[in-house]
């Protein structure tokens, strides 16, 4: 963990729950040690000052200048079933995605509900544990219609498109059932990965953030 996120940096902060599981179980952390604390707005050096069984008393010392050179990269994401975006989400964090909008496609499943809550929290813990400093940004889109309509520079990725590339900075990927035919005819300018296997919906996003980020 390279940091701790708090909501609010008062000059004293009283951590309990599982940081401090971590913070002195874990990482065996002492009086006069220092960590740490952002809200990913501003960010100061914190000093132990006291620990007891269930909680350590921080006390804030110096204020941090909070940087950042992630490359923009929006994904529109068809929305699937939740669990698997909850697996994958980690790791577009940390590839460095800077923002996803769910869409609800032709194909997308209304049953699936994405709870915005339990997505911060995911967030939240990948950057305590990769060093992210900025929180990806969550957005929802009614269509893939009006998703094309706000983000005409999109790509799409899709079955034979031309290949993948660097300067792309927003992404669509499919849900589980592909694009509707409907869809298609919306499509502008679309790229493809350099295989024949059907990638699930989440691996396509995982592999196109690869191509274009790292």
């Amino acid at each position: 963990m390279q940091f701790i996120y708090h909501e609010e940096l008062l000059p004293s902060l009283c951590i309990s729950g599982e940081n401090y599981k971590y913070l002195i179980k874990v990482r065996r952390f002492k009086k006069g040690d220092e960590i740490v604390i952002t809200d990913f707005h501003e960010a100061y050096t914190y000093t132990i000052a006291s620990i007891t069984k269930k909680d350590v008393t921080l006390t804030r010392d110096t204020p941090l200048q909070l940087t950042s050179n992630l490359k923009p990269f929006h994904i529109g994401w068809c929305k699937i079933d939740t669990k698997n975006i909850e697996k994958v989400l980690p790791t577009l964090n940390e590839m460095g995605v800077t923002q996803i909008t769910f869409i609800e496609c032709d194909r997308s499943q209304g049953n699936f509900k994405i709870k915005l809550d339990r997505l911060r929290k995911i967030l939240i813990n990948s950057n305590q544990q990769c060093g992210r400093t900025t929180l990806m940004q969550i957005d929802f889109c009614e269509s893939l219609d009006k998703f094309l309509q706000h983000y005409p520079q999109a790509v799409v990725c899709d079955f034979g498109g031309r290949a993948i590339t660097k300067d792309i900075d927003v992404a669509v990927i499919g849900c589980e059932g592909g694009f509707s035919d409907r869809e298609r005819g919306l499509f502008g300018d679309v790229v493809a990965f350099e295989t024949d296997l059907i990638l699930r919906s989440e691996s396509a996003a995982v592999a196109i953030c690869a191509k274009v980020l790292l």
